[in-house]
Order: C-alpha cells, then sequence, then structure tokens
C-alpha cells in the first residue's frame, strides 16, 4: 500500500491560521447563541401583545396578581437576555 493512498483526515497549519479559525467558530457560535436568544425573546413577549389586543372594545383588562405577574415575566426576560 502507498503512503499517499492512505488519508489521514487533516491538513498542518500555522498558528496564525488556527488562531483565525477558532476565532471565527468562537464568533459563529456566538452568533447563534444571539440569535436564539433573540427569538426566544420574541416568542416570550408575542403572547404578551396578543392577549393586550383581545377584546379592544373592553376599556378596562382584569388582571389579578398584575405585579407578582410583571415581575415573574420580567425575570423571565432577565433570564433569556443573560442566556440562561
Amino acid at each position: 500500500m502507498s503512503d499517499d493512498l492512505f488519508d489521514f483526515g487533516f491538513t498542518a497549519v500555522t498558528e496564525d491560521e488556527l488562531e483565525s479559525v477558532q476565532k471565527l467558530s468562537s464568533q459563529v457560535e456566538e452568533a447563534t447563541s444571539l440569535e436564539e436568544r433573540t427569538q426566544k425573546l420574541y416568542s416570550s413577549i408575542l403572547p404578551l401583545l396578543e392577549q393586550l389586543k383581545k377584546n379592544p372594545e373592553k376599556e378596562y383588562i382584569y388582571w389579578p396578581n398584575r405585579v407578582e405577574k410583571i415581575e415573574q415575566f420580567e425575570q423571565h426576560l432577565l433570564n433569556i437576555y443573560n442566556g440562561e
């Protein structure tokens, strides 16, 4: 068997090339994470807006335990923002 027939699947690179690839990989992961968090934020806020649009002919919204619910939602948004 000839040495050039078997490919081990790797290529030698310089340290600079390796750093560039690692930096690019890190940026891609960060962008993907940011996109996922943005989608989660959107998906969390949309139901609130839909509920607020219901029955526009009514002047008042009945919202028991409003402060508690809003604080929970704020924490939920903060967790998404922080990537948790």
